[in-house]
């Protein structure tokens, strides 16, 4: 006799899903109005801070504004023979903007060296936190290589197992691929993850159907459907890491003071593998602590935000974060793309305290491969600050919030600036060699090695921080390889520098056209160019170089010897771009022991784990690749069999 089972009664996924299978836990919504710029928002911050930023921001804007006013007096003086042309004037007019900006990245770099030379942190990391809230950790993808997503969340989640806190803590991949063979390597990798690790009920998968307002739009997405549930979120990138220490940390850091509504950590840039990555490692990790401790110090209770590696209280965030859309039309218009600067101005309207903590260690994110890659990306960043410019008058911000943002606009203006600076003092050059008018060499010497000194200082108060000690010697492979480390950034960054200038000012003028910049996913592995796509995307830039030499050369070469760098750089640009894009060379240095950082030399658990969990999903995914050719050659046995395969991935 033959039992027939009742339709109702056999298991289905949408009535009965298998525990196992669920990518997402049950729904806590919290609401997350969006928020006002214009008439009707608050006229002022709400809520009384520690308020201890006074003294330090009178002594950035002092400094700045007495230094520019005498460099300013100084190239005044300089265009002064034969009276003031349009042209003199104009350069007059854009001498401070550019100066001024330089003036207050050196003052805030002093203080931070400052600061870290007497070893003063501006938050007091508890050796032994204790916590008791619910965290969420989130990683945000869109179209990347899911080995690399799943290597991360499984280093972080072991690294917090370790710990004995993973109970507190859920990870959730939010996707928001729209390559169809992607997401399902997403989701199926997922769901082995969660049964090799037992953490069905603390790793979670959600991909949404409309990836609405990008990734903005994706976290907002998230604290509608499931904030309610965690007192604190962590944002992090698809190239992110962050140790369980720092985590446990930056969650007993909100539980202690409920006023702060973020706190943005400081990310080490590691995994570099071309030269041109491996400078921007070695930079980030000589220069970058003393600047953003610098920019912590005066920015107190008003800092700022990256839009990732940092934690943000989830009520605070639905609360008063909720991103409006820009009306009219053009690349300032639609939804905010560079939204972290947008939503810790908006937190701190709200009454929340936006810290940042550059002493926290064990956050940790990467970088392009390549100065094209790098470009790329900054093409988008630059389309999202200088959108800024329409949140700039939004009622109720904090005065540094709006200059946070206008500092941020500025980053990307600079480079038309310069460019057009250098323009018109060629132009006055020639009108003076006319005139047979006598320029103040001396003079002009002085200034031109101040604005260089400025420029160039936080490299090498960097240096030294990094050789006050023998320990910090040896966490750079010693003093000697740390100095001419310094010493072939410094150079290299030189002549990268002018090409730089011209990819930010097209990407300026490309925003200002209104061309959208898209969304693509960043090359994070692989930079390395032909020498067609070089010549591609730097040819202009040699000849520009070529004949900025030449016209140098014919007013005057006293003109070309003191534009060098400029002309220098631009002609190079080829073999430069191509040379610093190769891994082989990357490798090279290393052996060398140049550019080398403390987290090579000693490397953190979490980072290496990460990598070691890559390079096994990166040999699972060639494998699973293999498999899928020896089916598709086997036709027609493999339309019969892919069922059986499809059950071989899943269980793989």
């Amino acid at each position: 006799m033959v039992r027939v089972t009742p339709r109702s009664a056999v298991p289905t996924w949408k009535s009965r899903p298998s525990p196992a299978l669920r990518t997402l836990p049950p729904r806590r919504p919290l609401e997350m109005p969006v928020q006002s710029l214009g008439a009707d928002a608050p006229a002022r911050p709400q809520g009384r801070l520690t308020g201890h930023g006074g003294g330090p921001r009178l002594a950035m804007i002092g400094f700045t504004a007495a230094s520019t006013w005498g460099a300013t007096a100084v190239m005044a003086r300089l265009l002064d023979p034969g009276g003031f042309t349009l042209a003199d004037r104009v350069m007059l007019g854009l001498f401070p903007l550019l100066f001024a900006f330089v003036a207050f990245a050196f003052a805030s770099a002093v203080a931070g060296f400052w600061l870290i030379w007497r070893a003063r942190d501006l938050e007091p990391w508890r050796p032994q936190p204790i916590i008791f809230t619910r965290t969420a950790l989130l990683m945000p993808t869109y179209n990347e290589d899911p080995g690399r997503i799943l290597a991360g969340v499984q280093a972080i989640y072991e690294d917090l197992e370790a710990r004995g806190v993973a109970e507190l803590y859920d990870i959730f991949v939010l996707s928001d691929t729209r390559d169809g063979t992607i997401a399902q390597r997403e989701v199926t990798g997922v769901l082995r993850l969660r049964l090799r690790l037992q953490a069905a009920d603390r790793i979670f998968y959600r991909r949404r159907a409309l990836n609405l307002d990008r990734k903005a739009g994706n976290i907002a997405d998230w604290v509608a459907k499931f904030g309610a549930g965690y007192e604190s979120m962590i944002i992090l990138d698809a190239d992110s890491l962050m140790s369980g220490d720092t985590i446990v940390r930056l969650t007993a850091a909100m539980e202690r003071d409920p006023k702060v509504g973020l706190i943005q950590t400081l990310p080490t840039i590691v995994g570099a593998a071309t030269l041109f990555g491996r400078l921007q490692q070695f930079a980030g990790r000589i220069y970058g602590p003393l600047i953003a401790q610098g920019q912590a110090w005066w920015s107190g209770d008003e800092g700022n935000y990256w839009g990732h590696n940092a934690i943000l209280r989830t009520r605070a965030f639905a609360a008063c974060a909720g991103l409006p859309h820009i009306d009219g039309e053009g690349a300032f218009s639609g939804h905010i793309m560079s939204h972290d600067f947008v939503e810790a101005a908006l937190l701190r309207r709200g009454g929340w305290a936006v810290r940042m903590a550059p002493a926290l260690a064990g956050s940790f994110e990467e970088t392009p491969p390549s100065l094209i890659d790098m470009a790329v990306r900054d093409r988008r960043w630059c389309q999202g600050n200088l959108q800024h410019s329409a949140v700039l008058p939004a009622r109720g911000l904090h005065w540094v919030s709006r200059l946070h943002l206008a500092r941020g606009i500025l980053a990307y203006l600079n480079a038309p600036l310069w460019l057009g600076f250098l323009g018109l003092g060629a132009v006055i050059w020639a009108q003076q060699q006319e005139a047979e008018h006598v320029v103040d060499v001396p003079l002009a010497a002085a200034l031109f090695g101040l604005t260089m000194a400025l420029l160039l200082a936080p490299k090498l108060l960097g240096g030294l921080l990094a050789v006050r000690s023998a320990r910090a010697r040896r966490a750079h492979a010693g003093g000697l390889r740390l100095g001419l480390g310094v010493a072939a950034e410094i150079v290299l960054s030189a002549l990268m520098a002018p090409v730089l200038m011209l990819m930010q000012t097209r990407a300026v003028i490309e925003v200002l056209r209104g061309r959208h910049s898209g969304w693509a996913a960043q090359d994070r592995d692989d930079g390395r160019l032909t020498f067609r796509d070089a010549l591609t995307r730097h040819g202009v830039h040699t000849l520009l170089g070529l004949a900025w030499a030449a016209t140098a050369w014919r007013l005057d070469p006293a003109l070309l010897a003191w534009t060098a760098p400029v002309s220098l750089g631009l002609a190079l640009a080829i073999p430069l771009s191509m040379l610093t894009s190769r891994a082989d060379l990357g490798r090279l240095a290393r052996r060398l022991g140049l550019f080398l950082t403390p987290e090579e030399i000693a490397p953190p658990e979490v980072v290496t784990r990460a990598g070691q969990l890559r390079a096994l999903y990166a040999a699972e995914a060639a494998a699973r690749t293999e498999i899928d050719r020896l089916f598709r050659a086997a036709v027609p046995i493999y339309a019969i069999a892919a069922p059986s395969r499809r059950r071989l991935a899943l269980s793989a």
